[in-house]
């Protein structure tokens, strides 16, 4: 499930690219946090894309709201994020494992932070989602990590 545009990137910059994992995507997402939200224990229509306030609007442009303390934009609402992990519902450990590199795994991976369309409570920090790695029903993007 190696996203073909990490590999595309790896060959133009060669840089080492790739998807996050979901324990990753989630850390990054809390930048230091324990509340549902970066924001705190809510947020607002004016911190995140979402639902309830983007019916009319689909999906911004990565600035248009404030990013969290580590300098991440949209990590609430706006589009589902791919993760490399392999999707399990118990957090037996897979949140912790890149199974990218196994192409041949047709297991379903995480999806993480809501979209545009999603209600508030679908993209707190610890929402999830699942969904097979070349499904086009969820219209997912994606976040890289630049690793040494």
């Amino acid at each position: 499930m190696e996203s073909l545009a990490c590999e595309w990137l790896k060959g133009r910059s060669g840089w080492y690219v790739r998807l996050p994992t979901e324990a990753e995507w989630e850390c990054a997402c809390r930048a230091g946090t324990d509340t549902p939200f970066w924001t705190g224990h809510a947020i607002t229509e004016t911190q995140a894309n979402f639902g309830e306030n983007s019916c009319e609007r689909g999906t911004t442009p990565v600035d248009q709201f404030p990013p969290n303390p580590w300098g991440l934009y949209d990590m609430h609402g706006n589009v589902w994020e791919w993760c490399s992990s392999e999707y399990d519902p118990d957090y037996s450990g897979k949140e912790l494992e890149d199974a990218s590199k196994d192409i041949s795994n047709e297991n379903s991976c995480v999806l993480r932070g809501g979209s545009w369309f999603s209600r508030k409570a679908d993209i707190r920090s610890a929402k999830r989602a699942a969904a097979q790695p070349f499904s086009i029903e969820a219209f997912p993007g994606f976040r890289i990590v630049i690793s040494a």
